[in-house]
């Protein structure tokens, strides 16, 4: 919808295309959309409840790990929601606040850093007789503080750049949600100043956070070398690879969002690479850390068999 001002028009409201230009995959992708839609916060609730009733899994990393599980649901819960209303709905809407609320709520710095403050505690975790003075309950409370406090800092201030954006003419955004691309290619103002607090921010935060990881895993490579046995090798090379498979593909999805030129023949990379962040790592994560974790598979396979023991009685 438009409201006329003039010679221009104010947009109020804006047309999600979604995957609208492949009508024969519109129900399976709703089916498999929905399917990880369930799984997600299932597993992810499920990893925060395991970590809580296991008083061994009451160290920092459990700590990290279940704040990311809520991250994690936190995204699932902003843009799974309307991917699935675009995909069986011919109103494909989203009004401008609920646009900027999107936006606002969506944005993967705080996970990023998070990744980055997990890695740092797996040295710790390869230096036990430094553990529990390297990384004291109140530290921990105030990295994680940290991470959400800059993650808020930076999503206000991105989305105030947009806010102050006009839009005018087209209201068709080429995405399924409220990319930041896909919103800046529709402004009738100059975006200048929005692309450049983007660009600023968004470079600070993703060379920073994989600087640390980086440093973090040269001392890890370091401990893990000077190791006298091979079970805490084992036990270390097993602790540290579900966080290398995360920050794999969480990362190696971003970098490839950054590299992807702005132009329609790659919109389509675009909005799979985006489903892939949003959608998909959510549902991932919980599996790459509990699979190879022996802690929380004894907890799931105890709770298994005390709910499977309590019904057959």
């Amino acid at each position: 919808m438009a409201l006329d001002g003039g010679n221009q028009s104010s947009v109020t409201t804006f047309i999600l295309l979604g995957f609208s230009e492949y009508p024969p995959l519109q129900v399976p992708l709703f089916l498999a959309f929905l399917t990880i839609y369930t799984v997600t916060p299932l597993g992810n609730l499920g990893i925060i409840v395991v970590i809580r009733i296991n008083p061994k899994l009451h160290t920092s990393m459990y700590f990290f790990l279940s704040h990311l599980s809520f991250l994690d649901i936190r995204y699932s819960s902003v843009f799974t929601p309307k991917l699935l209303e675009i995909l069986v709905v011919e109103i494909r809407s989203v009004s401008l606040k609920g646009r900027t609320v999107q936006f606002f709520c969506a944005y993967v710095i705080t996970e990023m850093f998070r990744l980055a403050v997990m890695a740092y505690d797996f040295v710790a975790v390869c230096n036990p007789l430094l553990y529990t003075t390297a990384m004291s309950p109140k530290l921990c409370v105030l990295l994680v503080a940290g991470t959400y406090t800059w993650g808020v800092i930076c999503s206000l201030t991105v989305t105030y750049s947009l806010v102050e954006l006009s839009f005018c003419g087209s209201n068709i955004i080429n995405h399924f949600g409220c990319e930041y691309s896909a919103i800046l290619s529709l402004s009738c103002s100059d975006p200048y100043f929005s692309q450049m607090t983007c660009l600023i921010i968004s470079t600070f935060s993703e060379t920073s956070s994989l600087l640390s990881i980086l440093t973090s895993y040269i001392f890890i490579v370091i401990i893990i070398i000077k190791m006298p046995s091979s079970d805490g090798l084992r036990k270390a090379s097993s602790t540290c690879a579900s966080h290398l498979t995360a920050i794999t593909i969480f990362h190696g999805t971003i970098l490839l969002l950054y590299c992807v030129p702005n132009s329609k023949s790659f919109w389509l990379l675009v909005k799979v690479a985006t489903v892939f962040l949003t959608v998909m790592i959510p549902m991932l994560n919980p599996l790459i850390y509990s699979l190879r974790n022996k802690d929380v598979k004894e907890t799931v396979r105890k709770l298994i068999i005390t709910e499977f023991l309590s019904h057959s009685i």
